[in-house]
């Protein structure tokens, strides 16, 4: 009865909303308007709705008229309407509007006469060309600001003095040259000035700054990195720029930077990251260091230094780095690898080694390692003593390098081996591989197998799936199976079956 008496009220409810919405839109019962494909703003709309949502429409122009009657608004989205203009005042007398986004139009300047107590102004993908003081005057209360993809080109104090409040400001993606200060913004956390023409940062910008946490100037034509960023700071984002050198000694106050993002510069070196205590990740990939950075902090969990010119690895590098989980080494010119480098991470779960020059798996790596990546080196074997370690392993990957042949013991010694990538060796098909197989199939793990180059008649077949391999190596198979059925029989789940495959690299693998 209950059940019967609220469907009728929602239905009652939905009738006389669906009565007084206008065309193309949609309305609820919490206030909400939602409307596509409009040529302009209806005129039909509740004076009660407090959320209207209108996008992919065409609307040139917004007149003062369109929202008079809209005094209960609290969120307006125009979004994709190719919006032009909007005429003086439009927005004052909505004074309770908190949020306001005009997405993807064709503004060329922010709207005037913003009502106080706005919050979140988001004017991205516009072609706004400048800032003024007077655009921002009185919004006390405004927390986020979004200019990102417009035409500005310049950033200074007097354009931002009225926004006591911003926690966010974020203009990627203008034509900002340069930032002068300081920016009085004492309750900013976030900023981001990524992909704008940025050469020189002024060292006053941050001095009233001092509670900034998260700073992005990715993507600029930065050639160093700005002199007194506030002791706040968690992340700094510096990647895509034009570093040569990092300065550690004008950073040693930023006791609380835990992220350091320095990819994609022309950094040939970097020495004294000890200087951040507090570091844990460090990301220098695609640079151009021929050596991995000395005394690295001891809290460092994350280190990227792929695609680099890195030729040895040795284990005073990592002789302090007891909480390092993940290791990015691949595309590097690595043919050194000393045995036991690694052994004092006791952690590490992550190392990738792809695209070097390894003529065999590394010695001693750490008992911890969960995903081992080995692809495009010139490894010859599989062995048991490179791998017997390695209880905690998952996922191994030894795609396109030199193998011919598997070991029986390394394979048995991996006991929670999921993910086996083998393709792209010069696989010798003899019955042990088959015998291989076996084991393999019985641990459940999924292997991409790869063809065989020898005996010359089985060339190009598919070692993990050939029948006519399966056939000719038949007998053995049973001699093998019949050794099997003296000793203790398989766990039920051990019969799974693996899937053979072709496909490319699988990165959305999972770890226990």
């Amino acid at each position: 009865m209950h059940l019967l008496w609220a469907f009728l009220l929602w239905l009652s409810l939905s009738n006389v909303l669906g009565a007084n919405c206008p065309g193309r839109c949609s309305c609820d019962s919490l206030q909400s308007v939602q409307c596509y494909r409009l040529l302009e703003v209806p005129s039909g709309i509740p004076s009660t709705t407090r959320r209207l949502y209108i996008s992919h429409s065409r609307i040139q122009h917004l007149q003062l008229s369109n929202l008079t009657q809209l005094l209960a608004l609290e969120d307006f989205i125009l979004l994709a309407s190719g919006t032009e203009s909007i005429e003086n005042d439009t927005f004052k007398t909505l004074t309770t509007l908190k949020t306001l986004e005009l997405w993807k139009n064709k503004l060329r300047r922010v709207p005037s006469a913003l009502p106080a107590n706005l919050e979140v102004l988001k004017l991205n993908d516009n072609s706004i060309c400048a800032l003024h003081g007077s655009d921002f005057e009185g919004l006390s209360n405004l927390k986020v600001l979004e200019l990102k993809n417009n035409l500005i080109s310049s950033l200074s104090p007097s354009m931002l003095s009225s926004l006591v409040s911003l926690q966010s400001l974020l203009v990627d993606g203008n034509n900002i040259e340069s930032v002068t200060g300081p920016l009085s913004l004492p309750n900013l956390k976030y900023m981001s000035m990524e992909k704008n023409k940025l050469h020189l940062i002024s060292g006053n910008v941050f001095t009233s700054l001092q509670n900034l946490q998260f700073l992005s100037f990715s993507g600029n034509f930065l050639t160093k990195i700005p002199i007194n960023l506030p002791k706040s700071l968690l992340s700094l984002k510096m990647e895509r720029n034009q570093l040569k050198v990092v300065r550690f000694r004008d950073m040693r106050h930023l006791e609380n930077l835990s992220h350091l993002y320095l990819s994609e510069n022309l950094l040939s070196s970097i020495d004294g990251a000890q200087l951040l205590t507090n570091l844990t990740t460090l990301e220098a990939s695609q640079n151009r260091l021929q050596m991995l950075p000395p005394r690295l902090p001891s809290r460092l969990q994350k280190l990227d230094c792929s695609s680099n010119f890195i030729q040895r690895v040795t284990a005073p590098e990592f002789q302090d780095l007891r909480d390092l989980k993940h290791l990015f080494l691949d595309n590097n010119v690595v043919s050194l690898f000393e045995a036991g480098a690694l052994q004092k991470c006791s952690q590490l779960s992550n190392l990738a080694l792809e695209q070097n020059l390894l003529l065999s798996i590394p010695l001693r790596l750490p008992k911890t390692l969960a995903r081992l990546d080995l692809k495009g080196n010139a490894i010859q074997d599989m062995a048991e003593r490179e791998l017997r370690d390695l209880k905690q392993l998952q996922v191994l990957n030894l795609r396109n390098n030199k193998i011919s042949a598997l070991d029986l013991k390394a394979l048995e010694g991996l006991p929670r081996l999921r993910h086996l990538y083998l393709d792209g060796n010069p696989w010798n098909c003899t019955c042990s591989l088959l015998r291989a197989r076996e084991v393999l199939k019985a641990k459940g793990t999924d292997v991409k197998g790869g063809q065989c180059a020898a005996p010359a008649e089985r060339q190009g077949e598919s070692w993990m799936s050939s029948k006519k391999i399966l056939k000719q190596c038949e007998h053995h198979l049973e001699q093998n199976e019949r050794g099997k059925e003296t000793k203790k029989k398989p766990k039920p789940e051990d019969s799974s079956s693996i899937r053979p495959s072709m496909d490319d690299d699988d990165d959305d693998y999972e770890i226990d």
